[in-house]
């Protein structure tokens, strides 16, 4: 009898150790399995967020730049507009046209000057005369004849005005050689233009027209 009461104690022993030692493992295993998942979702969230806070970064960042971009754009062409098809009403410098000289015969021979205004320039000829001159002396300066003259006159386009240039209004021998002639809209003109002459001219008290759209009237004559 104690014999049988002694196993039947043994095996209860044995099982209250087993359930206890399934409980422990269970009780171990639980938190360690749970704790191990957490901060994996925890990391794939932040990864996430941190993603779309850099692109929303970027985003951004790139509209910035291209709203700058064509702003910088827009600025530039409103800058472009104001030296060419923007300048309406601008008076013409003698860098805004495109000059062309050539010789003609009729009274002794005398230089025909065309003036038309550049590509996308649209501007006015507010001074009647040019300043003409041979050289940097005095006695190269042209005087103005008064001969046709409209003012102002507007350039854009091909709209053109032509001015005459004689070099020499002397019938005596005598005078200076030059091969080229100094064009400019008004004596202050920080940009004249030198136009070369198809052979060296003799320059004696040389004369120059006011500016017209008509070639006719810009024949240099001395009245």
């Amino acid at each position: 009898m104690r014999t049988r009461l002694a196993n039947r104690s043994a095996h209860l022993l044995l099982a209250a150790a087993a359930a206890t030692a399934l409980a422990a493992t269970t009780t171990a295993c639980g938190p360690e399995d749970n704790g191990a998942a957490a901060p994996a979702a925890s990391a794939s969230t932040s990864t996430d967020a941190s993603d779309g806070k850099e692109s929303g970064t970027g985003g951004t960042d790139s509209g910035s730049e291209d709203s700058g971009s064509e702003a910088g754009a827009g600025a530039d062409k409103g800058g472009d507009k104001g030296t060419g098809e923007g300048g309406v009403g601008q008076s013409c410098g003698t860098n805004d046209l495109d000059l062309t000289l050539t010789p003609k015969s009729q009274a002794g021979g005398y230089y025909q000057v065309t003036a038309k205004a550049k590509s996308g320039i649209t501007c006015y000829l507010d001074v009647n005369t040019p300043s003409v001159s041979f050289g940097s002396k005095p006695e190269g300066v042209a005087s103005p004849v008064g001969q046709g003259g409209e003012d102002p006159i507007k350039l854009s386009g091909s709209a053109v005005a032509y001015t005459g240039i004689s070099p020499k209004t002397t019938k005596e021998d005598g005078g200076v050689e030059f091969e080229n002639v100094i064009v400019s809209v008004t004596d202050e003109d920080p940009n004249p233009a030198e136009l070369a002459l198809p052979e060296p001219a003799v320059v004696e008290k040389p004369i120059v027209t006011n500016w017209s759209t008509n070639p006719g009237e810009t024949v240099p004559v001395i009245v």
